[in-house]
C-alpha cells in the first residue's frame, strides 16, 4: 500500500546533487492544512524545483562543460524538464479531477533522470 503525497514532500532526482521539495498549489487543498498532489503537479520551477547540480550528459549544459574540461564530468545547475505526468497515480482517488500522486510514483526528466518521492509529507492517508 502506498501513501498519498502532499505539498512539502521530499523528492530527489537520480542525476541531481541534492533533494528538493514538491510544491503543490493551494487550489488543490483537500485537507485543512495541506494540499494533496495529483499526477499533474509536474511543472518545472512551479511544482518541481531544481536539484542542485545536474550530472546527466543528456543535459546540454553538462555536455558543453564536460567537453570544455576535456572529458572530465562537470556538473551544471539543474533545470528540470518534465513534460509527462507522474506515473503511476491512483485513478480511484481524484484531486481536482486528476489521479492522486502516490509515494510509489516516478517522474521522468527529459535530461535522463527519474524523480522519485523520498518522503510523502503525510503518513496517515494510505491509498
Amino acid at each position: 500500500m502506498s501513501f498519498c503525497v502532499c505539498g512539502g514532500a521530499c523528492i530527489s532526482c537520480s542525476f541531481g546533487s541534492v533533494p528538493s521539495t514538491l510544491n503543490v498549489l493551494p487550489a488543490a487543498r483537500v485537507m485543512n492544512t495541506q494540499a494533496i498532489a495529483s499526477i499533474m503537479d509536474k511543472v518545472p520551477m512551479v511544482n518541481i524545483l531544481p536539484f542542485g547540480l545536474c550530472s546527466s550528459m543528456a543535459n546540454p549544459m553538462v555536455a558543453a562543460a564536460t567537453a570544455a574540461a576535456l572529458g572530465v564530468l562537470t556538473p551544471m545547475p539543474c533545470i528540470p524538464v518534465t513534460p509527462v505526468p507522474w506515473m503511476p497515480g491512483n485513478p480511484r482517488v481524484l484531486i481536482s479531477g486528476k489521479p492522486a500522486l502516490t509515494s510509489d510514483s516516478k517522474l521522468i526528466c527529459e535530461r535522463g533522470g527519474y524523480i522519485r518521492i523520498m518522503m510523502p509529507g503525510i503518513f496517515n492517508i494510505q491509498i
